[in-house]
């Protein structure tokens, strides 16, 4: 086993393990508030990153971390974990399916792993770099081509109103031209499911490193194109297979 299977190996574990934790919701919360009023963490998301963090320190102590709730360290080795204890942490509030663990692990080239887990779906996608892509151990493909006209997309909406404003002029361009529209509230899921073949596409505003960096490569390692440019002033995210993406990017509003 090389190096980068002993380290998904140990992704796949840690991300199961925070996936345990996470299914047995709490009788009541501790709300944290954070870039706005609906942008929240729970006291869920931090037990996930802890368990996440000391579980990576216990077997990888010279690695680096960054975390969404905070937990950054840098390390020594070379090699840093990029986590999202929670990514869709309104549907973990809500009680709704579809929320995920997002465990990626980075060097000087990029993500070298990644692993988005999702106990709800059962579902547990996971890339290494130039190894392909898998859902429960079943190597997956995008879909390609796909025409637009007929295309299935997903996307995601920014904690800040504003920013909606903005991203609603990408939605109000695409509806009309469409199959449908699915939100599903994980950007890592979405990825993932651009992954899958269960979107044919996705793009969203204003992702962090945690939402992007495992799905990123799960979706690039089963042939979907993933580019994160800038868009009115956003950082704007899109996912496609080949065919779909030309046309999908030519879509959006300039």
């Amino acid at each position: 086993m090389n190096d980068a299977e002993q380290i998904l190996k140990l992704a796949l574990t840690i991300a199961h393990q925070a996936g345990e934790l996470l299914i047995d919701r709490p009788a009541s919360w501790n709300l944290t508030v954070k870039s706005t009023a609906i942008d929240i963490a729970t006291q869920m998301d931090h037990a996930s990153e802890k368990l996440i963090v000391d579980a990576i320190l216990a077997a990888r102590p010279s690695d680096g971390i960054i975390g969404e709730e905070g937990a950054n360290r840098t390390g020594t080795s070379g090699l840093t974990w990029v986590i999202d204890p929670v990514d869709g942490t309104v549907n973990y509030f809500y009680g709704l399916p579809g929320w995920s663990i997002s465990i990626a692990v980075k060097d000087e080239s990029g993500a070298l792993v990644g692993v988005v887990h999702s106990p709800t779906t059962n579902s547990t996608w996971y890339a290494s770099r130039g190894g392909g892509a898998f859902l429960n151990d079943v190597k997956i493909e995008c879909n390609n081509p796909i025409e637009l006209n007929r295309a299935l997309l997903s996307t995601g909406f920014a904690y800040d109103v504003k920013t909606r404003e903005e991203q609603l002029k990408i939605v109000n361009a695409l509806v009309p031209q469409i199959r449908d529209m699915r939100r599903m509230g994980s950007a890592a899921v979405d990825l993932c499911n651009v992954a899958t073949g269960l979107v044919d596409g996705y793009f969203e505003t204003g992702l962090c490193e945690w939402d992007l960096a495992a799905g990123e490569l799960i979706a690039r390692e089963a042939g979907a194109i993933v580019e994160t440019k800038s868009w009115h002033g956003l950082d704007l995210t899109v996912a496609a297979g080949a065919h779909l993406f030309s046309q999908l990017s030519r879509a959006i509003p300039q």
